[in-house]
């Protein structure tokens, strides 16, 4: 808390306690939970307060109620991770909902290479990272909700009030 209430452009930090904000109903114009809520054992009650202060909310997690996430090793990961949910674009929705949210725009994308090369050690390791990136652009790019149940996506969903 210390460095970001340090920060220049910071004008308020508060501790989160994932239950309660101690702000204004709808004190601020946009929220961002960005790779949060796969870590909460119980993410409604963080989204619905967050929706509580935030006219908007972008929520992005990852896609990972699929194939390839459903592999042991890759299981491994999220734990490894501390990811507690498996979310699908379907999960995203159903949560907004019952938080009195809708999804009004979304996006979903493939780690870039960059992401599948980061821990590549060995030419070896580079190039088969590279290949699994440019497998998986490819197919996201002919069939993005057949890659979507393939391999794990990036997802963000704008959230607002349902009308």
């Amino acid at each position: 808390m210390a460095f970001a209430a340090s920060r220049e452009h910071v004008d308020r930090v508060e501790r989160f306690d994932g239950v309660n904000l101690p702000v204004d109903d709808h004190a601020y114009e946009l929220g961002v939970l960005s790779h949060v809520i796969e870590h909460v054992p119980d993410p409604g009650p963080l989204l619905r307060e967050a929706a509580r202060v935030c006219r908007a909310l972008v929520v992005e997690v990852p896609l990972e109620d699929n194939r390839s996430a459903s592999r042991p090793a890759a299981a491994r990961g999220r734990e490894e991770l501390g990811h507690l949910h498996r979310f699908s674009r379907e999960d995203v929705s159903a949560l907004a909902k019952s938080a009195g949210l809708e999804v009004r725009a979304d996006v979903a994308d493939p780690l870039p290479r960059e992401i599948h090369s980061f821990w590549a050690d060995t030419a070896g390791a580079r190039a088969r990272a590279l290949v699994k990136a440019a497998t998986r652009r490819g197919l996201f790019t002919v069939a993005p909700r057949v890659a979507e149940r393939a391999f794990t996506l990036h997802y963000a969903a704008l959230l607002t009030p349902r009308t």
